[in-house]
């Protein structure tokens, strides 16, 4: 009993380490090096890897993502999605979970050429994940304007930043004319 008490508290002091570690990184913005932390592979815990990144890379896949709508091909936008990728858009009610369904929502919505614009934004930088959310308006083929607020949580995947989730509400009050 003594013993499987030491292995816990073991677990739970490498645990800890590890958290306090990653935490104590991305609130010192340290996300341009790598992080390492000897006390969790000393625990037999895997070490975090984390990619370099900034807040205009971040920022630049908005660009990215934009960039794939001007092409009109619903498969070059659902290229930025993680395969477990999670889209709530701002015209459908129905979340889209998966790339079959992401792809489903762009087909459509593509019809209507969209261009996005961010008005204003915040991008919060983590080990592997960023987020980058704000608002956003995007002007259609026809003239019409819809204002939104957003977010995206991207991840580092393959050696790539994807989206993960992409949340998108179009604004609850009326934007003065």
């Amino acid at each position: 009993m003594k013993h499987s008490k030491s292995l816990v508290l073991a677990g739970a002091v490498a645990a800890a380490s590890l958290f306090s570690g990653l935490t104590q990184a991305q609130a010192q913005g340290s996300s341009q090096s790598s992080l390492q932390s000897s006390s969790p592979s000393a625990a037999g815990l895997p070490t975090a890897q984390c990619a370099r990144t900034d807040q205009a890379q971040i920022a630049a896949l908005f660009d990215r993502w934009n960039n794939s709508l001007a092409t009109l091909n619903p498969d070059k936008v659902v290229a930025n999605y993680a395969a477990d990728g999670v889209l709530l858009p701002t015209v459908s009610n129905q979340p889209r979970t998966n790339s079959a369904e992401i792809r489903d929502y762009f087909v459509h919505f593509l019809e209507k050429k969209p261009q996005g614009k961010i008005d204003r934004r915040v991008i919060k930088l983590g080990c592997n994940v960023a987020q980058d959310l704000g608002t956003y308006t995007f002007t259609f083929k026809d003239g019409s304007k819809v204002s939104a607020r957003y977010t995206y949580v991207y991840e580092f995947v393959n050696g790539q930043w994807l989206i993960a989730h992409h949340h998108s509400s179009a604004m609850p009050e009326k934007q003065p004319s």
